[in-house]
């Protein structure tokens, strides 16, 4: 006979620490309760076997003395009740998995040895496939069982023993008290081991499901921490390389008409390309735990360097001018960080789109209530526009989204093309559509 499957894990206690509203004395208490029961139950789940084959063993020792007595009488009454003693305590080992096949098959053999006047010491096993009947049977089943086996008792105690003298009927009313108290309490421990399972059941739930909320707030935050450096990376990599083609290309030219400002470009391209590693090397240092500890660090871009962004355009081609208004000098950091990844972007558009000799001005205003970006250059653009739907103009609006704005872009008057940007440190900010339609 082997362990039968289960299903149970080991209660922790430390699952239920601080979520209790009883008082400190009586928390102890319940935690106390709940340790100890974790400990058996930890030492029931680790070696299954004993309880399953120590409780029909405990019955089973019950019969021995009944069993002397029917040797000693004769050969065929030691046999009987030795199949007796063996039929209430084999079909213990499938109390678990066969409750109410298994009280139900000791029910029978009850009536069957009342029957035959065999008084086997081993009997009591109906009492613990009552509470088994209560442990994993449904409640119907065990009232069913409980009215059953008070009714057996009346009959058995009340009846046969009353007829047999006045000795043992006086003392019938105590055996059968006794006898109803058995019944009731193995039924009351069943239905609370019920319960109690159902109880613990709950918690190991409850904390599965917690540690599955904490893996997803883990994973969560590093998708959020890789859409921002992919973002960075995006803006980062898109506008020095939109730099670096446009100066390689008239370098190209120079080299042989003009060698000196051909070598000065070929400068601006090294520079250019040292400064989209630094940034990278960065940006990255943030998410690798093994960049070695000296690494030099850097703030995050803001407004004091758009200058040497216009100076990296301006050595592209494109004729560019910045100005700025209003008080910036007090914007947060995060902030100044998004203005300055919008402009970038926008410039590196134009970079992309617009011919060599467009015109770009940009425009930051810091009004009291909000901050807005003004992009616009003169065109004439290679193609229809900049994607709409492209990445560099997504990353743009999430950017203003985070301080409650907005971004839209589209042709202009000009020839060439607008993005405009407002950004307010409020959950909504005013709509820009009328103002510049997309």
């Amino acid at each position: 006979m082997t362990a039968p499957p289960t299903t149970e894990r080991p209660l922790k206690p430390e699952n239920l620490i601080g979520r209790t509203r009883l008082g400190d004395s009586e928390y102890r208490s319940v935690v106390r309760l709940l340790t100890w029961l974790a400990r058996v139950r930890a030492a029931d789940v680790a070696h299954p076997r004993v309880r399953l084959w120590g409780v029909p063993a405990f019955y089973a020792l019950g019969g021995v003395p009944a069993l002397v007595r029917a040797a000693q009488d004769s050969g065929p009454a030691f046999i009987l009740m030795l199949a007796v003693t063996a039929g209430y305590t084999v079909p213990l080992l499938w109390r678990r998995q066969r409750p109410v096949l298994v009280f139900a098959f000791l029910v029978a053999l009850s009536e069957a040895s009342l029957f035959l006047g065999v008084d086997s010491g081993s009997s009591a096993t109906q009492l613990v496939a009552l509470l088994n009947l209560g442990r994993f049977g449904a409640p119907g089943q065990l009232a069913v069982g409980v009215v059953y086996n008070l009714l057996q008792t009346f009959v058995s105690i009340v009846f046969f023993n009353g007829l047999k003298g006045s000795d043992q009927a006086a003392s019938t009313p105590v055996l059968a008290f006794l006898a109803v108290v058995a019944i009731l309490s193995m039924a009351a421990l069943g239905l609370a081991g019920k319960l109690v399972n159902a109880y613990i059941e709950a918690l190991q739930e409850h904390a599965v499901r917690l540690e599955m909320e904490r893996d997803q707030r883990a994973q969560l935050a590093a998708a959020t921490e890789r859409a921002r450096v992919a973002r960075e990376m995006h803006d980062i990599l898109g506008h020095t390389l939109a730099v670096i083609v446009g100066l390689a290309g008239g370098a190209a030219g120079l080299a042989e008409t003009k060698p000196k400002r051909g070598a000065d470009t070929l400068r601006i391209i090294a520079e250019s390309g040292r400064g989209a590693l630094a940034e990278l090397r960065r940006l990255l240092a943030v998410i690798h735990d093994d960049e070695p500890a000296d690494t030099p660090l850097s703030p995050q871009p803001g407004l004091a360097d758009l200058g040497a962004l216009m100076e990296r355009v301006r050595a592209a081609g494109p004729a560019a001018t910045l100005r700025l208004k209003g008080e910036l000098t007090g914007l947060a950091q995060g902030l100044q960080l998004a203005v300055y990844r919008i402009v970038q972007e926008a410039l590196t558009n134009t970079l992309k789109h617009a011919a060599p000799t467009t015109t770009v001005d940009v425009t930051v205003t810091a009004a009291p209530e909000a901050v807005i970006v003004t992009v616009e250059d003169t065109g004439p653009h290679k193609s229809s526009g900049p994607d709409e739907q492209g990445k560099g103009l997504v990353g743009m609006r999430e950017r203003a989204a985070l301080y409650g704005g907005q971004v839209v872009a589209g042709p202009n008057s000009r020839g060439g093309w607008t993005v405009r940007a407002l950004l307010v440190p409020l959950p909504t900010a005013p709509d820009l559509t009328e103002k510049h339609p997309a």
